[in-house]
C-alpha cells in the first residue's frame, strides 16, 4: 500500500514567514524579560534612609561575584558633584560579595544618590540606583542614566548576535557531524558544504561582533564606543573576552577541519565509492585510508566542537552558582547534543531538498543520533532546571521559571514532529523492501502500464540526450556548450521527477521541515534563558531584600478627604489632599481647607509630616506655601522610599486653636 503525503503546497513559504516572525518578536518580546545574574540585596546606609551623620562610606552587598572598576559605584550630592573618592575598596569575604566607596568628610545635609554598576559573573551587565539623606530629604538634581545596562540599541544588537552566534555553532557542528556519521558521500555535495562553511562564517563573524560590542554593552551603552581600543583592551582582561578570543582561536582550528573535511576526505570517499566494484588489495588500502581519517576527522572534530561549547560553559550560568564542576561539562553536552540533532535535522532538510539521490540508510542513521541526543538532553536538562530553578514556585513565580516552561513546551511539540519523521523513516525502509519484492514479481496491468509510460518518457529523454551528444559534436564549441547545458538540465529534471514521485521523501521532507521551524524558536527561547537570571537567585534576592522581584505597580495618586474641629470659633471645616505621583521621590502635594459652606476657608497655618515606621524613617516635616485662599502647595516633596507611611496634617485657626489630622496612605 503506497503511503500518502500531506500536501501543504504554498503553505511551506506561509509556515516559513509565520516562523521567521515569530521567531523575530519573540526575540523582542524576551528582551524585556532578560536580566543579570547579580542582583544588589543589601547596602549602608540603606535604600532611603535617613541618618544623623554622613557617613564615611557607602556599602553594597549582591547576590554572585562581581566584577567592579574604580568608577563603578558613584555617590552624587543634591547638586549632581560627585562626593566619592572614586576608589573601590573589595571587602568580600567568604560568601558575601561587598564593595564601598569611601566618601569626602563634611558632607552637608541632604539627599544623595549612589548609582551603580557592575558585570556578574555570567557575562550580564547589572545597575542600579537609590537615594538616602543626611539629616533630611532634600530636593536633588541628581541625574542617572534612564537606560538599563544591556539594553537600548546596543542590548539589542548584542542579543542578536548572542542568538546568530548559537545558530552559527549548530550548523557548523551538526552539518559535520551529519556528513560523518550519517552521510559520509555529503562531504562532496556541494549545498551541505555550503550550509557547514556557513555555520562556520556565521559564528565567526557573530563573535567578532561579540566582542567589539562587549565595551558598549557592559559600559556607556553608545555604539560609538564598539571601536574604542582602550574598551577593548579592558574586554580582553576579562572571563567573557577570554572567552570570546578562545573561540576565535578553536574557530581557526575548524576552519582546517572544514577544509580537510571537503577536502581530502571527500576525495577518498570519492575514490572509495568509484574503486568499490572492484575487488583486490587497493579496494581494501582505499578503504581503510578512509576509515583512518573519518577516525581522525571525528577525534579532532568532536575536541574542537566541545572546546567552542566550552567558552560559552565557562562565561555563562553553567560557571556560577551551585556545582560549577559539574555543571559546566554537562552544559557542553548539552550544548554538543543541541548541535547534534538540531543541525543534522536543518542538514537532512538541505539533503532531502536539494539532493534527490540521498540514501535511506542514513536518513536511518540520523534517526538513531537524534533519540541519542535527546536522551542526553532530557537528562542534562533535568539537572540544570533543578539548578536553576530551584524550587516548585520558581516555575510559575520567576522569569526564568516561566522561559523555561514554554521551552519545554516547544520541545514537546518539536518531539512530536520528530515522531512523525520516525514514521515516514520506517516507511522508506518499507519502500525499498517492497521495491524488490516488486522486481521479483509479475507486474500488474497498472503498474505494467506505469512502468511502461516512465520507461518510454526515459527512452525518450535518453534519446535525445544521444542526439545532442552528436550534434554537440559537430558544432562549433559554443554550441557545444550549450548543448551540454540541456543535457545536464534533463538529467537534474529527471532525478527531481523521481524524486517528488517518492511520496514517502516528500512526506519526511515535510515533517522535517515542520522540525526545523519549531527549532528556530526553540533557539530563541534558549537564547533568552541564557540572559535571564535564574529562579534560584531570584529567589534568593527576595529572600534577603524581602521584596518581590518583579515589577512595582503603577504608582497613583493619593486622595484625601478628612473633616476637622480645631474647638474654637470658626474652627469647622473640611481637608483636602493631594499627593501626585505618591510614589518614591519628587511628588506634589496640594492642600484645601473648606468651610462649612463649602467655600475655600483661610486659615493662618498648615504644616504636614511623613513618618515610615516600619523603617523608622522620619517624621519629615513639608511647609506648604499659600498659594491663595484656603489652597496651600509644595511642589518639592521627597517621599525616599514606598510603603505605608503615616501622615499628619496641622491645621491652626487661630493663635491658640489648632488640630491635627493623622492617616495612613500608601506610597509606590
Amino acid at each position: 500500500m503506497t503511503a500518502i503525503a500531506p500536501r501543504f503546497g504554498p503553505q511551506l513559504i506561509r509556515l516559513l514567514l509565520v516562523t521567521a516572525v515569530l521567531t523575530v518578536g519573540l526575540l523582542g518580546a524576551l528582551a524585556g524579560t532578560a536580566s543579570a545574574h547579580a542582583a544588589l540585596t543589601g547596602s549602608d546606609p540603606k535604600d532611603g534612609a535617613v541618618v544623623d551623620v554622613a557617613p564615611r562610606e557607602v556599602t553594597l552587598t549582591f547576590s554572585e561575584q562581581i566584577a567592579m572598576g574604580d568608577d563603578s559605584i558613584r555617590v552624587l550630592d543634591p547638586s549632581s558633584k560627585r562626593v566619592d573618592v572614586a576608589k573601590m575598596q573589595d571587602l568580600s569575604q567568604g560568601g558575601t560579595v561587598r564593595y564601598a566607596v569611601g566618601l569626602k568628610p563634611g558632607l552637608p545635609d541632604g539627599t544623595y544618590t549612589v548609582a551603580w554598576q557592575a558585570v556578574s559573573a555570567d557575562s550580564h551587565p547589572v545597575s542600579g540606583a537609590f537615594t538616602f539623606s543626611v539629616g533630611a530629604p532634600s530636593a536633588t538634581t541628581a541625574t542617572v542614566p534612564d537606560q538599563e545596562a544591556g539594553g537600548g540599541l546596543v542590548g539589542t544588537l548584542y542579543d542578536a548576535a548572542r542568538y546568530i552566534s548559537y545558530a552559527g555553532f549548530i550548523l557548523l557542528v551538526g552539518g559535520a557531524a551529519f556528513v560523518l556519521a550519517c552521510w559520509q558521500r555529503g562531504a562532496s555535495v556541494r549545498p551541505l558544504q555550503r550550509l557547514v562553511v556557513g555555520g562556520w562564517v556565521t559564528l565567526t563573524a557573530a563573535t567578532l561582533v561579540l566582542l567589539l560590542l562587549r565595551t558598549p554593552y557592559t559600559g556607556s551603552g553608545k555604539l560609538g564606543d564598539m571601536f574604542d581600543l582602550g574598551g577593548l583592551s579592558d574586554v580582553l582582561d576579562t572571563k567573557t573576552g577570554a572567552a570570546l578570543v578562545s573561540r576565535l582561536l578553536l574557530l581557526g582550528a575548524a576552519a582546517l577541519f572544514i577544509a580537510v573535511l571537503f577536502g581530502a576526505y571527500a576525495k577518498r570517499v570519492t575514490e572509495s565509492e568509484s574503486e568499490s566494484e572492484q575487488d583486490g588489495e587497493g579496494n581494501a588500502e582505499a578503504g581503510k585510508a578512509k576509515a583512518d581519517l573519518a577516525f581522525g576527522l571525528s577525534l579532532g572534530g568532536t575536541v574542537v566542537a566541545a572546546g567552542i561549547a566550552g567558552t560559552w560553559a565557562l562565561s555563562e550560568h553553567a560557571s556560577t552558582g551551585i556545582q560549577t564542576g559539574l555543571a559546566m561539562p554537562l552544559d557542553v553536552l548539552h550544548l554538543l547534543a543541541v548541535a547534534a540533532w538540531l543541525g543534522g535535522l536543518v542538514s537532512l532538510l538541505v539533503a532531502l531538498y536539494r539532493v534527490p539521490d540521498l540514501e535511506r540508510a542514513a536518513v536511518r542513521r540520523f534517526s538513531r543520533i537524534a533519540f541519542t541526543s535527546v536522551v542526553v538532553l532530557a537528562v542534562t536538562g533535568v539537572y540544570q532546571s533543578w539548578r536553576q530553578v530551584g524550587s516548585w514556585d520558581a516555575w510559575t513565580d520567576t522569569s526564568y521559571g516561566q522561559l523555561l516552561l514554554v521551552k519545554i513546551g516547544l520541545i514537546a511539540v518539536l518531539l512530536g514532529a520528530a515522531w512523525f519523521s520516525r514514521r515516514w523513516t520506517g516507511l522508506l525502509g518499507e519502500d525499498a523492501k517492497t521495491t524488490e519484492a516488486g522486481a521479483e514479481a509479475d507486474a500488474d496491468a497498472e503498474a505494467g502500464v506505469k512502468v511502461g509510460v516512465k520507461a518510454g518518457v526515459d527512452v525518450a529523454e535518453e534519446t535525445a540526450e544521444e542526439d545532442v551528444a552528436e550534434a554537440g559534436t559537430a558544432a562549433d564549441p559554443e554550441r557545444a556548450a550549450q548543448l551540454a547545458r540541456q543535457r545536464t538540465a534533463l538529467a537534474t529534471a529527471r532525478k527531481k521527477r523521481d524524486r517528488d514521485a517518492d511520496t514517502e521523501r516528500s512526506g519526511l521532507r515535510r515533517s522535517v521541515l515542520i522540525e526545523a521551524c519549531v527549532a528556530l524558536v526553540v533557539l530563541a527561547v534558549t537564547t533568552a534563558l541564557t540572559g535571564t537570571e535564574p529562579g534560584r537567585t531570584q529567589e534568593k534576592e527576595v529572600s534577603r531584600t524581602g521584596t518581590e522581584a518583579a515589577a512595582p505597580a503603577p504608582a497613583r495618586p493619593v486622595n484625601l478627604t478628612e473633616p476637622f474641629d480645631t474647638g474654637g470659633t470658626k474652627g469647622k471645616g473640611t481637608l483636602r489632599l493631594t499627593i501626585d505621583p505618591a510614589s518614591p521621590g519628587t511628588n506634589l502635594m496640594h492642600v484645601w481647607i473648606d468651610g462649612p459652606d463649602g467655600k475655600p476657608m483661610d486659615v493662618p497655618e498648615v504644616k504636614v509630616a511623613y513618618t515610615l515606621k516600619s523603617q523608622q524613617i522620619g517624621p519629615l516635616p513639608v511647609v506648604p506655601e499659600r498659594l491663595a485662599a484656603g489652597h496651600w502647595s509644595a511642589g518639592n516633596v521627597q517621599i525616599p522610599m514606598p510603603g505605608d507611611w503615616h501622615l499628619q496634617v496641622t491645621v491652626r485657626t487661630s493663635d491658640i486653636d489648632q488640630t491635627t489630622i493623622e492617616k495612613n496612605v500608601k506610597i509606590g
